[in-house]
């Protein structure tokens, strides 16, 4: 079986689980329906089990093809990561490094990515925001080169380079009920009004839980899905909103608004890059770690925000 035939039907096998249709994965392999229905049943009879479930359309892949689908993943992973190691090579790193972060955690983005240019002028970098589950989901088939999460307490398969664990100010009105105080405790925050983040997100669940153990509850007004929807009702002056202090360094300080820690810090997870495991490493998930373990990122945060 020629290497270049084998490359070619793996990556119409991972086009047609990406697009479950024949005709969108044709076409996004730009050949024709036929061509690659015909490559994909070579490639059943090259190794012996049916690896598609067809009928009137797709009906997805069998026991067998999905597993074929998991080596498919990784070869073509391993083929591209020889590829960039070799030009790397010759022109140093070019390869674009694909990282997906958490909603919570984008305001950092901007410390990765020029950790990572400054070493290597020549990479570039595509960024999506994802859920936590996600980034755990495209890192394993290989649509990822690092995410940018919550870690978990306990060690898993991943590589972790834990960057910070968040602190906490309340985002108030200068004229407001709590404007003339130094710092606050949790249990201060009763009563009152605030904007913050939805109950899908684990900052929130964090907040939830901390003023829970306070023997106070939140009255959430507004919820919103973004960091910066968060801020821009914050503005109305008309809530006070808990910040993690990563927000409060790369958004600011609304107009007629002020920042208050709020003490003690509760225990939460540390926010940091995780890579995927295998060996060799990706180049371009080998070079953002180095990066950003040489900027000591965590370190600049604690002191640039109050």
């Amino acid at each position: 079986m020629s290497g270049d035939i084998l490359l070619r039907q793996l990556e119409y096998l991972v086009a047609l689980d990406r697009e479950q249709h024949f005709g969108r994965a044709a076409a996004a392999c730009h050949v024709s329906q036929p061509a690659l229905s015909a490559a994909l049943r070579k490639l059943e009879h090259q190794l012996g089990v049916t690896i598609v479930n067809r009928g009137q359309r797709f009906g997805g892949l069998t026991d067998e093809g999905t597993q074929v689908l998991g080596w498919a993943h990784r070869i073509l992973a391993e083929r591209d990561a020889l590829l960039l190691d070799l030009d790397r090579l010759h022109r140093g790193l070019t390869a674009t490094v694909r990282i997906g972060a958490i909603p919570t955690a984008v305001p950092t983005l901007p410390w990765l990515t020029t950790a990572l240019t400054d070493r290597h002028p020549l990479a570039r970098v595509r960024i999506e925001v994802l859920s936590s589950a996600e980034i755990v989901r495209r890192l394993a088939e290989f649509e990822l080169d690092a995410g940018l999460t919550y870690l978990p307490e306990e060690p898993d398969h991943h590589r972790q380079l834990p960057l910070y664990r968040e602190r906490y100010l309340l985002l108030t009105p200068i004229d407001g009920v709590m404007a003339d105080r130094d710092s606050l405790t949790w249990a201060d925050l009763a009563g009152v009004p605030m904007c913050a983040l939805s109950t899908t997100m684990q900052n929130r669940r964090i907040l939830d839980a901390t003023l829970a153990e306070a023997g106070v509850r939140a009255d959430v007004v507004v919820e919103a899905d973004t960091v910066e929807s968060l801020y821009a009702h914050a503005g109305t002056r008309r809530w006070s909103s808990v910040v993690a202090h990563p927000w409060a360094h790369s958004y600011g300080v609304p107009a007629g608004m002020r920042l208050i820690p709020i003490t003690p810090n509760p225990h939460t997870p540390a926010v940091g890059v995780i890579t995927g495991n295998q060996t060799p490493w990706s180049l371009a998930a080998a070079a953002l770690h180095d990066a950003v373990l040489a900027a000591d990122i965590g370190a600049r945060l604690d002191q640039v925000v109050p």
